[in-house]
């Protein structure tokens, strides 16, 4: 046989090989950490347990059942013109609640967009939040306030923010923690793996949790990861764990055990809330272009509210009088981020250049004259139109 034959003849088989390996399938799915299953029945794990008394059981289910409400509030204004752009949670409650009610007062947060859950958890009023998708102001709340920063809007770098924070917590001694929210999307982002390597080094408190709604806008998941994304930590030296994102008690477990792990000064954690995004990824998106109903479908059965309110009919924790009075409460809520929307005002025009420098800028002042003018132009014009 010529050499170029046993080339020829080896050819196919090396093709083949690279074929394989971009068609090999990721490894099983690991293990989520569930406490309550789709069914609503509650199940133990060994490594995460979870005892809440009925009073805090329903506080959960308030919380998911109010937070579902404003967000669907805030997506119909949105359709009527009253917001520019809105990005829901839907179908991510149980995520976010259970990891709110996890964090200590004096624990940080740095959110992304999407967290409106945990702002619910922090006390921010919701209606501050949607101040910056009506565009008359840069984020409405004090973050020092309740220990919950503004929104970022920027994929992936409040990571970077919560690394720096958390370092300079364990430098000031405190025993606090810090907790960075993103999403499978931004797990592909430098500046997560950057926070990913200072954390570790510098064995920073903080916790970075990742909700893993199935779709970064039209990419899946798959097309962004060889592997579950929480055993990314192991190639950084810190644990990683999934749990199940639509399972508030598993979330609140987990979270409250990686937040401890933190403060006792054991570095950071990275948590991989499995959950999934049923809506669109903002009011600009279409996910029927690049996902199927059946999709959608299946994971409607695993619907984090509807799971837990099982569990507490079926274990008697609550009544019918007590969804009755939730649903007047929710009715209340939508009705008041409605008139407080359509009242915010206008913001000032040239407070556009207010807060960029602390002692003013030349340049700025210069800008801010143009436009005064370009703005009295209109004035004149109507003026000589009379």
């Amino acid at each position: 046989m010529t050499v170029e034959s046993t080339a020829a003849a080896r050819k196919p088989r090396r093709a083949s090989k690279r074929t394989s390996a971009a068609k090999k399938p990721q490894s099983s799915e690991p293990q989520l950490v569930q406490l309550l299953t789709p069914e609503g029945e509650r199940v133990e794990h060994p490594d995460y347990s979870i005892d809440l008394s009925a009073d805090e059981l329903r506080g959960l289910y308030r919380d998911m059942v109010l937070t579902r409400r404003f967000d669907a509030e805030a997506t119909a204004l949105q359709r009527q013109g009253e917001l520019g752009l809105w990005a829901s949670l839907l179908g991510q409650e149980a995520a976010q609640i259970g990891s709110g009610r996890a964090l200590r007062d004096d624990d940080y947060v740095f959110p992304t967009y999407r967290e409106h859950g945990v702002a619910w958890c922090r006390g921010v009023d919701p209606t501050n939040l949607l101040g910056m998708f009506r565009g008359v102001n840069h984020g409405g709340w004090d973050p020092t306030t309740n220990n919950f920063h503004l929104y970022t809007i920027v994929i992936g770098s409040q990571t970077l923010h919560a690394t720096g924070y958390a370092m300079g917590v364990a430098k000031d001694g405190a025993d606090s923690a810090v907790i960075a929210y993103f999403g499978d999307g931004a797990s592909s982002q430098g500046d997560v793996a950057e926070s990913f390597t200072f954390s570790a080094v510098y064995n920073a408190p903080v916790v970075f949790f990742c909700q893993n709604n199935q779709w970064a806008i039209s990419e899946p998941t798959e097309r962004q990861t060889r592997v579950p994304l929480y055993q990314r930590a192991q190639g950084y030296g810190f644990p990683g764990v999934r749990v199940d994102g639509n399972d508030v008690l598993a979330c609140l477990a987990v979270t409250r055990s990686a937040l401890e792990r933190a403060r006792r000064g054991e570095g950071p954690t990275l948590v991989e809330a499995f959950t999934y995004r049923m809506g669109a990824h903002t009011t600009s998106d279409d996910p029927t272009k690049y996902r199927a109903d059946d999709e959608r479908a299946a994971w409607e059965a695993k619907d984090p509210i509807l799971r837990l309110r099982t569990y507490l009919e079926n274990s008697g924790h609550a009544d019918e009088a007590f969804f009755a009075e939730l649903e007047t409460e929710s009715e209340t809520l939508g009705k008041r981020v409605r008139e407080v929307v359509r009242a915010m005002p206008d913001p000032e025009p040239l407070s556009l250049f207010e807060h960029a420098y602390a002692d003013g800028n030349s340049l700025v002042d210069e800008e801010r004259a143009q436009f005064a003018a370009y703005q009295a132009s209109f004035a004149d014009s109507a003026e000589e139109g009379k």
